[in-house]
Order: structure tokens, then C-alpha cells, then sequence
């Protein structure tokens, strides 16, 4: 999954994408709300964002403000160093979907995250099971029949991104944005690769292709 962090505190920043990308997601760092504004002017493929709250420029409620008067249903995590009752009410009546006061353990901000996203993706558990396959989100491994398969780190994102949207169609540009975001050089063929991998691993008409729509997971029959 793709996450749109924002935070100006170098240090605080470069921990979060670190502990973030060991438990699988992808994730773009801003560290300005006025970047964030631009970003989710241009890019439209982001599952969940984390935001502080005291961000130059523009500050994070602020942010908050414009996504939802997007009419957008993008979760948003605040962060903060607020801690009072007054603060943590502003910033859910704002539209958060969920409040983490810093300094804070990053195994609950992932936690806080996976929850966010199954609710988004209205999935009972951190485990998508289809057909014979079950993949497990929190342990990033994919078992058939009790057999864990091995995959690629890319390998597992793209599968469970198509496993996450289903039934529904993504793009080339879809998938290529949320497999590799802004600071990844991709080679034009890249996808393909990888779709090609994924379907000798999973059988062939696991992955379905349609001109014009793109690619989606095959059906659960």
C-alpha cells in the first residue's frame, strides 16, 4: 500500500519511512503542507496519509481541511505533540480517521495504519484469503494450501494491490504508482516483469488483463 507522509522533522521523518517500508508499504515523505496540497493535486493512487499537525507553510489541519473538501475518503492518520482532550476532538471533527500523539511506538502507528486500511478496503483481518491462496499483510507472506510461495518484495505489493482493489480494474499508471512512487527509476518493461513472475507463481489465469482497463485479480471461481 502507497502512503503519503508528511512531517518536517528530519530525523522523526526518516525513522517513520524506514520502520514503514520493513513492514511492507510504500511511502512518498513531504515535509510541507503546501508539498502535500501539490501532491494530492497530481498523484491519485495514495491509500492512506500520515500527517502532522505542525508542518510549515501550510500546517496540517489545514491539509486536512482541503482533502476533505475534495469530497475525498483518503484515511488520514494525524500525528501531533498535542495531547489534550480539546486538540485530539479538532483534529477527528476535522476528518481524521485517526490520532497518534508523538513520541510513539512505530509498531502502533503501523498497527493504527493496517486498521485504517481494512476498514478502507472493508477487510475483516490482516489476512486476504482467495481461492487456495491466503496472503498475510502483517507477516508479508503469501501460503497455498499451508505452503508459504516465495515472493519478491514487488511481487507481494503488486499481489496484494490487485487482491485489495477487487474486483476493479487498475491502469498501468495506477499499479506503477502505488508499486513504486516518486524516487524509484523504472524501467518501461518493469511491470510486465513482475506481472509475468506473479502469474507462474500463482497460476496463469490468476491475473486478467483487458485492453483499455488494465489489469485485476481473476475471479474468485
Amino acid at each position: 500500500m502507497r502512503i503519503l507522509l508528511i512531517e518536517d522533522n528530519a530525523l522523526l521523518g526518516e525513522g517513520i519511512v524506514d520502520g514503514l517500508t520493513d513492514a511492507g508499504f510504500l511511502v512518498d515523505w513531504l515535509q510541507d503542507g503546501q508539498s502535500a496540497i501539490t501532491a494530492l493535486q497530481t498523484q491519485h493512487t495514495f491509500d492512506a496519509m500520515v500527517l502532522d499537525i505542525g508542518l510549515p507553510i501550510v500546517d496540517g489541519l489545514a491539509v486536512l481541511n482541503w482533502v476533505r473538501a475534495q469530497s475525498s475518503n483518503l484515511p488520514v492518520l494525524l500525528l501531533t505533540a498535542l495531547d489534550g482532550v480539546d486538540d485530539k476532538v479538532k483534529g477527528l471533527n476535522a476528518g481524521a480517521d485517526d490520532y497518534l500523539v508523538k513520541p510513539f511506538a512505530l509498531v502502533e502507528l503501523v498497527a493504527r495504519l493496517r486498521t485504517l486500511l481494512r476498514r478502507q478496503f472493508k477487510q475483516p483481518s490482516n489476512q486476504i484469503t482467495w481461492r487456495d491462496f491466503v496472503l498475510d499483510v502483517e507477516y508479508q507472506s503469501l501460503i497455498k494450501n499451508g505452503q508459504t510461495l516465495a515472493l519478491t518484495a514487488v511481487e507481494f505489493r503488486l499481489l496484494h494491490i490487485l487482491l485489495a482493489n477487487q474486483p476493479n480494474y487498475l491502469s498501468r499508471t495506477q499499479l506503477e504508482e502505488k508499486l513504486y512512487g516518486w524516487q524509484s527509476e523504472v524501467e518501461s518493461n518493469a511491470l510486465d516483469v513482475h506481472l509475468s513472475h506473479l502469474r507462474k507463481k500463482l497460476g496463469e489465469h490468476c491475473i486478467m488483463n483487458t485492453r483499455g482497463l488494465g489489469w485485476r485479480i481473476g475471479d474468485d471461481a
